[in-house]
């Protein structure tokens, strides 16, 4: 006799509690059979004030339930649609703030530990001419080395579990925002254009590639480690064996049940596409919207000084080296423009149209890298 299908397992992690009387948990949706493969990871809400997501991976995670009723979970998937619940209870002031944990100032999405850097000591004669052995090596090595870590304060246990859910995966999936944007998705060199499907997917209107983007986000380190040690490691194979990328569905306010249902739909038909849920129709992928661009050709438009915003370039706007993308305004003095430094796309704005000097007002995505951009490549 056939055995039922298992419907999503609901696990939920305790986090250290920041003060007596005071406590969290990680809540994490579990379809398909542990250990099984492939296997993907997707969260949302890493910075918990960045909302599409959560909404897309709560509807994402319906549709898997149905998916699973009917045995159609062929790998493992790991859904996490609220995937930092420190940051969501960050309210001040009238307003939540899931950036930034208010506790040390750091960006939720940075600083993740380099598990290249970790190992590589370790692998030494256990890597062989068989790729699929080294992989698991190396997912094995990775696993240990996280297990010896313990962390101390609620957020480095949040980054320390995500980490442990996401190290093993074939696919990892971090789900954002922007303050004012078009979809957009930021993932490795390495692993372009073997995403060509998921940029159609979400109908991305920029691709950012790079190989190190600075401040060790979340997606480098899943995916990062497989083309460091590949380069540490040159006699053994080392495929990059894991499709990490964090996805920009838009604006960080715009929350919407249609389009949050059809984020999901195009995110069950990419986890079907790779080999993860059956039962899915029309699987054949759109062409992607934009070309793929060097994060290096990425222009950030940095207001020179302090003042309102009046943008004269809206999202989409395709724009060329010296056009006037947005006028800084003194209420009571001068006035500054800000000229694009490349021919590009407008794909990001800044939604409080108020700027201090040095701030990011907008990003256009360009071709040519450009020769400030060396360092750190995101905007923290």
């Amino acid at each position: 006799m056939d055995q039922a299908p298992s419907p999503a397992v609901v696990q939920q992690i305790p986090l250290p509690a920041p003060a007596p009387g005071t406590s969290r948990v990680l809540t994490v949706l579990r379809f398909g059979e542990p250990g099984a493969r492939p296997k993907a990871y997707l969260q949302a809400g890493l910075h918990a004030d960045e909302f599409p997501g959560m909404l897309a991976l709560r509807h994402l995670a319906e549709m898997l339930e149905t998916h699973a009723a009917a045995g159609e979970i062929l790998g493992e998937i790991v859904v996490l649609p609220l995937a930092n619940p420190v940051g969501f209870a960050q309210q001040v002031g009238g307003f939540l703030h899931g950036r930034h944990d208010l506790a040390s100032f750091g960006n939720f999405n940075r600083d993740y530990p380099d598990l290249a850097k970790e190992i590589a000591d370790t692998l030494g004669e256990r890597l062989t001419q068989d790729a699929a052995e080294n992989v698991a090596t190396i997912r094995a090595a990775m696993g240990e080395a996280l297990a010896e870590r313990a962390p101390r304060t609620e957020t480095a246990a949040l980054r320390h579990h995500l980490l442990t859910l996401a190290h093993d995966a074939d696919i990892v999936l971090d789900v954002h925002a922007d303050n004012e944007a078009m979809p957009h998705l930021y993932i490795g060199t390495p692993l372009w254009p073997d995403a060509r499907d998921l940029a159609a997917d979400i109908e991305a209107r920029a691709i950012l590639l790079a190989e190190i983007s600075g401040g060790h986000p979340f997606d480098e380190a899943c995916s990062g480690p497989w083309w460091s040690l590949a380069a540490r490691f040159p006699e053994a194979p080392i495929p990059p064996a894991c499709f990490a990328a964090t996805l920009e569905l838009g604006s960080n306010d715009d929350v919407d049940e249609r389009e949050a249902r059809r984020t999901a739909e195009a995110l069950l038909r990419f986890l079907a596409r790779r080999g993860l849920v059956g039962g899915v129709s029309d699987l054949s992928p759109a062409m992607p919207r934009a070309e793929a661009t060097p994060l290096e050709a990425m222009q950030q438009l940095i207001a020179p000084t302090g003042g309102l915003v009046a943008y004269h370039a809206r999202l989409g706007d395709h724009v060329r080296t010296g056009d006037l993308v947005a006028r800084i305004i003194d209420p009571v003095g001068a006035e500054a423009d800000v000229l694009a430094g490349t021919d590009g796309i407008l794909f990001a704005r800044h939604n409080q149209t108020y700027a201090w000097p040095g701030k990011v007002i907008g990003k256009i995505a360009g071709e040519t890298a450009l020769p400030e951009r060396k360092g750190e490549l995101l905007t923290d």
